[in-house]
């Protein structure tokens, strides 16, 4: 494999981020303007360790899993990144869900708890800016710019 296709696949997956990550902001910020509101709480917080990438050191950070109820009853968890400090166990939290599919499109994001817009944000422009690096090196190589 060629120095450019290696940019190139690199620059591709950093754009699969970003897009994954910005994606992520968007549907949050659809259910804060538009979702419904149930009052909720942490109800667990531990720490998941992965494998580091190529044989690297292993990396760890806190997952945080929260739990409501839906207009109808429904007994829902499910995980979401608070930001910087987190929530102790029992914390309440504010929940915003899709009645659709509450089990996949919740967030605790709104006043006082802007984490989980913020962490992906951040994450997708910090991707976005690391794809054009190679992307570009490759398109003045090959003459496309």
């Amino acid at each position: 494999m060629g120095i450019e296709a290696l940019f190139l696949l690199v620059g591709a997956a950093a754009l699969a981020v970003s897009v994954y990550c910005a994606r992520r902001v968007l549907m949050v910020l659809a259910l804060l303007r538009g979702g419904h509101r149930a009052e909720g709480r942490c109800v667990d917080r531990r720490v998941t360790t992965h494998s580091g990438v190529a044989g690297g050191s292993p990396s760890s950070h806190p997952e945080f899993v929260f739990a409501f109820r839906t207009e109808d009853g429904t007994a829902v968890e499910f995980k979401d990144r608070p930001g910087m400090f987190g929530h102790e166990v029992g914390a309440p939290v504010r929940v915003s869900y899709d009645p659709r599919s509450p089990h996949k499109r919740a967030t605790i994001a709104g006043p006082g708890n802007w984490g989980p817009v913020y962490v992906p944000a951040l994450i997708c422009l910090g991707t976005a800016l690391f794809a054009l690096v190679p992307l570009l090196a490759v398109a003045a190589k090959e003459g496309l710019l």
